[in-house]
């Protein structure tokens, strides 16, 4: 895959709406198999095959320091960053929340430009944060397979609730 199409998803997921615009998303692409091989060990076995196969593996993650952009992000409120220094459930809640609404944003982009996406949570976070994110504040959320699959082999998409079974109307 393109970096130009990597690239190409990120400039559509960006624009989606984070509370204070806090956009504390980071995002690993594992481009390479010596890349996934890092990878390989924090995975549960049931995902190694795919991630091993997939052109590109994302690691979404969150920055806990994102309130540090604010000034910068947010500037129509001088005090935006004042608001989370020192309040580290503040930060984590607002970090995780907006990072996985960023992650959603993603995997809609990807999708809009025709990728195929294999979203999943079965890994050891703290191994993938050791091996990938060791010396920042960033935490892995989730991990994304991005390509264009075989058609033939990935499931059909299952079903989805109806309006009247999830929605309520006041």
């Amino acid at each position: 895959m393109p970096d130009t199409v990597l690239r190409e998803i990120y400039d559509i997921a960006k624009f989606g709406p984070t509370s204070m615009n806090t956009q504390p998303m980071r995002l690993l692409f594992l481009r390479t198999a010596a890349a996934k091989e890092r990878l390989r060990p924090h995975l549960a076995p049931a995902n190694v095959d795919k991630t091993m196969a997939a052109p590109v593996t994302a690691i979404v993650g969150h920055d806990l320091a994102f309130h540090e952009h604010l000034p910068r992000l947010f500037p129509h409120h001088p005090n935006a960053k004042g608001m989370f220094e020192g309040k580290l459930p503040l930060i984590e809640m607002t970090a995780f929340r907006n990072g996985s609404l960023q992650g959603a944003y993603l995997i809609i982009a990807a999708r809009a430009l025709g990728l195929d996406c294999g979203p999943m949570s079965g890994f050891d976070n703290a191994g993938v944060d050791a091996e990938f994110f060791v010396g920042t504040q960033v935490k892995s959320n989730f991990l994304c397979n991005l390509g264009y699959g075989d058609h033939s082999k990935i499931f059909a998409r299952s079903p989805r609730f109806d309006f009247a079974s999830v929605c309520t109307l006041l």
